[in-house]
């Protein structure tokens, strides 16, 4: 979610298409999967990635004020603008809504709802780290055929097949495509034809264009066949999910203690690159888990210094953005502490309830000691092991 310092990452959502091809009245981006539409969900996707991003949707003249409601929910400053007669003048137009902050931006196609939020991030961080193009895009596996040339809004029927094509050169692009924002415009302003991507105009201007992978998830729901497809998708997401954490930290005599989200005073810290807090490090592995988003140390590295001695309550809060982001909701948590120290009897109760706050639902805490065994059992640091439910 966009907080309040203005962020250098910008996307663009695409959301004025008439989509003719999906055979509903309403424009392809208000269309509804699942209860929800392609663009709540497209939106959702950008909410839930790590990086924070400014947001603009590019949406049909009569449907501003619905797609205001629905960017208004991730964040106030996100910006609604009417498209163009093109894709091209509607991308421009999103172009010059983004505030001055931005210097990446990535252009994203509502159609392309279900992109998960770590092929986002992946593109907004290749573009900063390298200053070119980047595009997702998965390796074509099926074999190619260039047949004689028919309109593609035509089925195929007894076309000439022409030639093999050789596929080892070819991937299928995908959605957002990101670009350094003042390179992006200047080929923008210097268009003069319609091209069928951002990254094609972007080459055409001399901009060079790479490529990382995309996602199976990432396909752009164009034809009635493609909504049923995601409606599976969807339908299968709609159910209980669970997943495990566990996580280890050793005692720091000159660290504080933090466990569960509380202090204990007069007892040895955990040592770690943030405060050590291994409770709450597992049942964020274990939600992460449960929504197949990774774990704990591939969204809060111990490389990045934003998260150095940072209060795990932050990760935590994110996890959770992420997990939401993704369509599910916490349904409980539970966790078993193994260690010598500190007792957590007296204060079993009081951790249940704060953790149970932060995760916005039940979380119950167990404790037991190894009998002398392994590297708990001769009080060299903790271990917590966490589950958690969560339905989609």
């Amino acid at each position: 979610m966009t907080s309040g310092t203005p962020s250098p990452f910008g996307v663009v959502i695409v959301a004025a298409g008439s989509g003719t091809r999906l055979g509903h009245a309403t424009p392809k981006a208000f269309v509804e999967l699942g209860a929800r539409t392609l663009l709540e969900r497209a939106i959702d996707g950008v909410a839930a990635a790590v990086e924070n991003f400014e947001i603009v949707v590019v949406a049909p003249a009569d449907r501003l004020d619905e797609a205001g409601r629905t960017a208004h929910r991730v964040s106030e400053r996100a910006r609604v603008v009417s498209g163009g007669a093109t894709r091209q003048a509607s991308v421009a137009a999103g172009l010059a809504a983004l505030p001055d902050s931005v210097e990446v931006v990535l252009v994203h196609d509502a159609a392309r709802a279900l992109t998960p939020s770590a092929v986002i991030d992946r593109v907004a961080r290749a573009v900063r780290d390298r200053g070119i193009g980047v595009v997702p895009a998965l390796r074509v596996i099926d074999t190619l055929k260039r047949v004689a040339a028919a309109p593609q809004s035509q089925p195929l029927d007894s076309d000439e097949i022409l030639q093999a094509v050789d596929r080892a050169e070819l991937v299928a692009a995908q959605t957002p495509q990101g670009f350094p924002r003042t390179a992006l415009q200047s080929a923008y302003d210097a268009a003069t034809e319609e091209h069928t991507d951002d990254a094609a105009l972007f080459a055409a201007a001399g901009g060079t264009v790479v490529v990382v992978e995309g996602d199976a998830l990432g396909f752009k729901i164009t034809t009635p066949a493609d909504l049923e497809r995601a409606e599976h998708l969807v339908g299968g997401a709609d159910r209980m999910r669970t997943g495990i954490g566990i996580d280890v930290h050793a005692y720091d005599e000159s660290a504080p203690l933090w466990l569960g989200g509380l202090y204990w005073p007069d007892e040895p810290g955990l040592a770690g690159h943030s405060d050590g807090d291994a409770v709450l490090h597992a049942i964020c592995d274990a939600l992460l888990s449960a929504a197949g988003l990774g774990d704990i140390g591939s969204r809060f590295g111990t490389a990045d210094p934003r998260f150095a001695d940072a209060r795990s309550e932050v990760f935590l809060a994110e996890t959770l953005a992420l997990v939401g982001g993704a369509g599910y909701r916490v349904q409980n948590v539970a966790v078993q502490l193994v260690a010598q120290r500190p007792r957590l009897a007296g204060r079993r109760l009081e951790m249940e309830a704060h953790l149970s706050a932060l995760v916005g639902a039940p979380v119950s805490v167990a404790a037991t000691t190894s009998d002398g065994l392994g590297f708990t059992g001769r009080g060299e640091g903790v271990q917590a092991l966490a589950t958690a439910l969560i339905l989609g």
